[in-house]
């Protein structure tokens, strides 16, 4: 959530950020115009309260001079009639305007490219070269059909398309790859770990910004759950409505189920494992010093990318234009890897800097070194997200025969298994 104060204050360069991501002005306007209306009733309500009080005093002096004050007392209990109605507006009026205040975006931080839609995103990097093969390779769905380590079929049948079903060494590689990560992220980037719940209540999806805004994408249960659509959500309301009580930086990293309707998406590639409803990630949670957040952004970016490194995947990190940056970011980094069977690019993680727009709308603070309190800087990044991972892997390491050769860092957590192969060959 944007500071009202920097709205109030910087008006022009707000409507500058919102434009340059092309953000709509309804909810801007509407502030702008609700927070002059409020700051006038406020001022008139204290007014009022201010010669209600002389007036107050004077009846009590009328009194003890034995003077009618029938008149003038009636006339202070229509006042405070008035002012228990405008106290009513002022409260309505803070109503909406939070409610507009959610519904503004974040503002994307200068460094950014300035574009429209995916188009303008910038290549910043590219790790390891694409594997030039002696046969034409194929796409993971067949791949992992041929070895049977998939049954989209009977995954749709118990839940519905989206929802896919991994079986045998396909669910051995995907347990081995979550605690692959994990191990990584803790004991390389000193990370700590937490396993939190995988349903939300709508405080926190507010919090991280997936409500109002994202409603329509998202997962609701009963008595006002909701399923998860990352990890981000529960670990960053960790220390909602708290002031941190440990040395900043806070680094946390957890391992959910994630669940994403993606009302959205429709059009889109649905075969297979790239674009599902239900999948694992491993995410990274910062809570920093505001003065540190755009170093730690890159040492974020440098965790997931290290995760890559030692599974040797070729991948490229990209620098996300103002219109492609999602509603809570300043600024985002997608990494992606390389997908033969695709011949393209998947992403595998993005990893963003909310500054202080999770943290004002979580009421997440930290004590400075001066002793005041202010808003910590939160980020995030998935650290990675499969199946798209799994994906890579397949395509990447497929060979001639149809089996699939693993990275050589996941082989201790798959009990020393190297080769996938079809059940019986």
């Amino acid at each position: 959530m944007l500071d009202i104060k920097l709205i109030r204050d910087h008006e022009d360069n707000v409507r500058q950020g919102l434009a340059s991501r092309g953000a709509s002005m309804e909810f801007l306007d509407a502030v702008v115009a609700d927070d002059a209306l409020r700051r006038k009733l406020v001022t008139e309500v204290e007014t009022l309260k201010s010669q209600r009080n002389t007036v107050s005093k004077e009846i009590g002096l009328l009194k003890s001079k034995g003077q009618d004050t029938v008149a003038t007392q009636k006339a202070m209990r229509e006042l405070g009639d008035l002012i228990a109605q405008k106290d009513i507006e002022v409260r309505d009026l803070e109503g909406r305007l939070k409610e507009n205040l959610l519904r503004i975006p974040n503002l994307p931080h200068s460094s950014l490219p300035v574009g429209t839609d995916a188009s303008a995103n910038v290549v910043v990097r590219t790790h390891g070269e694409p594997r030039k093969f002696a046969f034409q390779p194929k796409g993971h769905v067949e791949v992992g059909e041929h070895l049977g380590i998939f049954d989209f079929a009977r995954g749709a049948k118990m839940t519905g398309s989206g929802f896919p079903l991994l079986l045998g060494m396909g669910s051995r590689l995907q347990r081995a790859l979550i605690q692959f990560m994990l191990d990584m992220h803790t004991t390389r980037h000193g990370y700590t770990e937490m396993l939190p719940p995988f349903v939300v209540n709508t405080a926190s999806m507010i919090g991280t910004g997936q409500l109002p805004k994202m409603a329509e994408d998202m997962y609701h249960a009963t008595d006002d759950l909701w399923l998860i659509p990352t990890a981000e959500v529960p670990v960053t309301n960790y220390y909602r409505d708290d002031i941190i009580d440990k040395p900043l930086p806070v680094y946390l990293t957890a391992y959910t189920p994630c669940f994403r309707r993606e009302a959205g998406a429709a059009g889109k590639e649905t075969r297979g494992i790239i674009r599902v409803h239900q999948f694992d990630k491993v995410e990274m949670v910062k809570f920093v010093e505001p003065s540190t957040s755009y170093a730690e952004l890159e040492l974020l970016v440098a965790n997931a990318e290290a995760v890559l490194q030692a599974l040797n995947l070729p991948y490229r990190v990209l620098s996300l234009c103002t219109g492609d940056i999602s509603f809570a970011a300043a600024k985002c980094y997608d990494i992606e890897l390389w997908a033969p069977g695709q011949n393209g690019w998947l992403e595998v993680s993005s990893c963003s800097n909310f500054e202080a727009f999770q943290a004002r709308r979580a009421n997440i603070r930290y004590r400075r070194a001066d002793g005041k309190l202010d808003f910590v800087h939160t980020l995030n990044g998935s650290g990675v997200a499969l199946a798209r991972l799994v994906v890579a892997i397949l395509e990447n390491g497929q060979e001639a025969d149809g089996s699939v050769t693993l990275p050589e860092a996941i082989v201790p957590y798959m009990g020393g298994v190297r080769k996938i192969e079809r059940a019986g060959l």
